[in-house]
């Protein structure tokens, strides 16, 4: 049966089908009454479960086309991240930022609002400035950033159609370093996480909460040139080994540390391209909350007992964006993000402490992760939901892509 990467989700159909043309799909889509994209599999709900059929994009004819004078590139919506990197870098060219895995693909990654970390840098969908999808009725739609439509059709969770083709901007190659630092007091994180936060182009914060008044390890993230930050500032220690994010695990997977200068793609995510990412058998849960309730968020976090269903406990940032499904939509955030056992009883049994912790801080949940709130509240999080559902039933009246997770999250 089928089943997403972490383990945790077995869809609700064993019919998988992986069109090769842009024709075949469009006829695929014209003749069945419920199908759902289905991406690299990292999503860790049912956001992308169906009753009916799952299409794969992996297998879709196409190539990476490079516009050097627009300084865009389009890729195919089945390409993962790290195999698109590594073809810009060849040409000298880069994106602005990517997510921890490399591994997600990127149309996928897109439709869910997934991010990286940094304050200045915007979730990975922020990037696309044209998408191309095929829509209910099989006809292949076209749009770009100046439409006005636009701000809707990028995440979308895959309620317009099925994603074809991604334009992306993208800027001209950089090399970029990491450094890792150990063991600082809560207290002192606590008291200056802004400027920890801000020290780097890219920062996470990373912590099993095994011992409450320590954080386990804070990852720095720079581009060559800039500032290399002193940890020891903020009580930490520098590493004096490669460190995985989760303790105790291996460091051959996570990209290259202790400062050493490398191209943007081996740096920015903390896994390697050729590794399998964090663990694998688990499930995940992340918030999204404004950025000013950073430090408030983190002492309530503390508040909840997590063991022994937490492997790891991340903090990122991530800039306002004005896309309509978002969860950084209209505001700067501070993302915290928790690796879980994959044991479905665990992860419920502390997840209403949790959530509870979180709600005087309106964190809105990840589309793709593990969360219980109601959804009436996860409904009313998004003042461009009413437009968000006119574009749908424009593009997609008879809901041919929707699911139980969009009729409870989305159309409501």
């Amino acid at each position: 049966m089928a089943q997403n990467w972490g383990g945790n989700i077995v869809f609700s159909t064993d019919r998988l089908h992986r069109p090769r043309t842009v024709e075949e799909l469009q006829n695929l889509v014209a003749s069945r009454p419920r199908l759902r994209a289905l991406g690299t599999g990292h999503s860790f709900n049912r956001v992308a479960d169906t009753t009916g059929d799952l299409v794969s994009m992996a297998d879709l004819d196409g190539s990476i086309v490079i516009e050097a004078a627009d300084r865009t590139v389009e890729v195919p919506a089945g390409a993962r991240y790290g195999e698109l990197a590594v073809e810009l870098h060849k040409h000298g060219w880069a994106l602005q930022n990517l997510g921890s895995l490399p591994h997600i693909s990127v149309a996928g990654a897109c439709a869910t609002g997934t991010h990286g970390s940094g304050d200045t840098n915007r979730c990975l969908a922020a990037a696309v400035v044209g998408t191309e999808f095929v829509r209910g009725d099989g006809e292949l739609v076209r749009l770009v950033h100046t439409d006005e439509d636009f701000p809707g059709a990028v995440i979308s969770l895959g309620a317009l159609g099925i994603t074809t083709r991604v334009t992306l901007n993208i800027e001209p190659a950089y090399e970029a370093w990491q450094r890792v630092w150990v063991d600082a007091p809560m207290a002192a994180v606590t008291d200056q996480l802004d400027t920890i936060m801000s020290s780097g182009y890219s920062v996470s914060i990373f912590t099993s909460w095994a011992r409450p008044d320590v954080i386990d390890q804070i990852w720095v993230k720079g581009r060559v040139g800039a500032d290399v930050p002193d940890g020891r500032a903020w009580g930490a220690q520098p590493a004096e080994v490669a460190h995985h994010p989760i303790l105790g695990e291996r460091p051959d997977a996570a990209t290259q540390q202790f400062g050493v200068p490398g191209p943007w793609h081996e740096r920015l995510p903390h896994f390697r391209l050729e590794f399998t990412p964090s663990r694998g058998h688990e499930q995940q849960s992340e918030y999204l909350l404004p950025r000013h309730f950073g430090a408030a968020a983190l002492q309530a976090v503390r508040s909840v007992e997590l063991q022994p269903a937490i492997q790891v406990f991340e903090v990122r940032t991530v800039a306002a964006d004005d896309m309509w499904l978002s969860p950084c939509h209209g505001r700067d955030t501070i993302a915290f993000h928790f690796t879980w056992t994959d044991d479905d009883a665990l992860v419920q049994s502390v997840l209403p402490a949790l959530e509870a912790a979180l709600a005087p801080f309106d964190a809105r949940p990840h589309w793709a992760k593990v969360f219980g709130i109601p959804a009436a509240r996860v409904r009313n999080q998004y003042p461009d939901l009413e437009a968000f559902r006119a574009l749908a039933a424009r593009y997609d009246p008879g809901r041919r892509f929707g699911n139980q997770f969009l009729e409870d999250f989305v159309y409501g």
